[in-house]
Order: C-alpha cells, then sequence, then structure tokens
C-alpha cells in the first residue's frame, strides 16, 4: 500500500521544460496550455495571424491617443466605419473595390480643441520602425486634411497630409514631435508620459 500510494503522489518531469509533471512523457500544466492555444489558432494562416497581430498593435496606439487627448480635455470622437459597425473590417478585408477602400480609409478620430472650437481628421497609425511618408498611402487618399500621428516604441510624431505631399517624413530623426503642433497646444510632459506608456506596451513588437 506504501509503495502505491508513493508511486501516485511522485511527479514526472515535463518533456518540454522540465518542470513538474503529472504524467510519464508528459507535458506540466503550462507547456500544455501553451499546446492548446497553438493548436485552436492552427486554423489561421500566416496571412490571417499576422493581419489579426497587426489590427491589435493599431487599436492599442489608437487607444493610447484617444486617453491623450482626452487627459488634456479635448474631445474625441470615433470615426472610422469599425466604430459604427465592429465587424465590418473584418468582413472588408477580403472584399477589393472603390466603397470597401473608401471606408478602410476612413481617419480614426474626429478630435475637437475646446479652446479653439475647431476640429481635426486624426488617423493613427502604429509604426516600430518609426518611419511613415506619403508612399504609405494611396495616390487618391481623400481626406486630404487629415492629420497623422505615428505612434512608435519611443516617440509619437504627428504630420499633415499636405505635409506628407510636399515630401516631409517621420522617420527617427525627425523632430516633427506631437507635442510640436500648435494647432493642438499640447502639455508635452503629457506626451513624454504616454510615450512610457507606448515603451511599455510595445517592447516585444
Amino acid at each position: 500500500m506504501f509503495i502505491y500510494l508513493n508511486k501516485i503522489n511522485s511527479m514526472y518531469k515535463c518533456i518540454k521544460c522540465g518542470g513538474e509533471s503529472s504524467f510519464e512523457n508528459g507535458l506540466c500544466k503550462k507547456c500544455y496550455a501553451e499546446k492548446k492555444i497553438q493548436e485552436d489558432r492552427s486554423w489561421l494562416t500566416d496571412k490571417e495571424h499576422n493581419y489579426h497581430y497587426n489590427m491589435i498593435k493599431g487599436r492599442i496606439a489608437e487607444t493610447l491617443i484617444q486617453e491623450l487627448f482626452l487627459s488634456l480635455n479635448f474631445n474625441v470622437f470615433r470615426y472610422g466605419m469599425e466604430n459604427v459597425i465592429p465587424w465590418i473590417m473584418e468582413l472588408l478585408h477580403a472584399i477589393k473595390g472603390d466603397v470597401a477602400q473608401d471606408i478602410r480609409r476612413m481617419p480614426d478620430f474626429v478630435i475637437h480643441n475646446p479652446k479653439t472650437n475647431s476640429v481635426y481628421f486624426v488617423e493613427v497609425k502604429f509604426r516600430a520602425s518609426e518611419k511613415f511618408s506619403i508612399s504609405d498611402l494611396e495616390k487618391d487618399y481623400p481626406y486630404i486634411n487629415a492629420y497623422f500621428i505615428v505612434v512608435s516604441k519611443k516617440h509619437i510624431k504627428c504630420l499633415t497630409y499636405e505635409e506628407l505631399k510636399n515630401g516631409k517624413e517621420i522617420s527617427p530623426t525627425s523632430k516633427n514631435y506631437l507635442g510640436n503642433r500648435k494647432e493642438f497646444d499640447l502639455d508635452k510632459e503629457v506626451i513624454i508620459e504616454f510615450c512610457e506608456f507606448a515603451v511599455k506596451f510595445f517592447e516585444c513588437v
């Protein structure tokens, strides 16, 4: 009886990480859970996986900018069609045509500056490379008065469509920081704080 109980209570080593496993030649609970996650998403193609991955990064960047402006008492309104019909971007992902393209290109936000009573179209992009230029947009981009805010691992920068069209670019060495935009007149200390958030959120990207 003692020998039987001792065998039941003994632990085996996980065949993947070497941790404790309840089964001989088996996985520990952590490795088993990771294996299940991989199996559950195995139905996604690499292209679909990358699409969802980039979508998540973009949503994090959008939320970061939304909260930045809200913290400075701006009024922020989500404008893109995906906010009106949440599943539409998933539907349009594989659809071509002028209508689908126009919906995909709708800016993310309309931002109202209560100090000047002005409104702005704002499109938010995440770029790990911290690079963005007119070549990243379609030739007939319709929102010519839009502002493009680019979030990277270190900085938050901004250019207008007109500036991009005239040859200006966002790069790791450019000085077009969001805090320098006179239209918004933002508190630079707050922007620095949100840049620190970006570093934490995107450090593994």
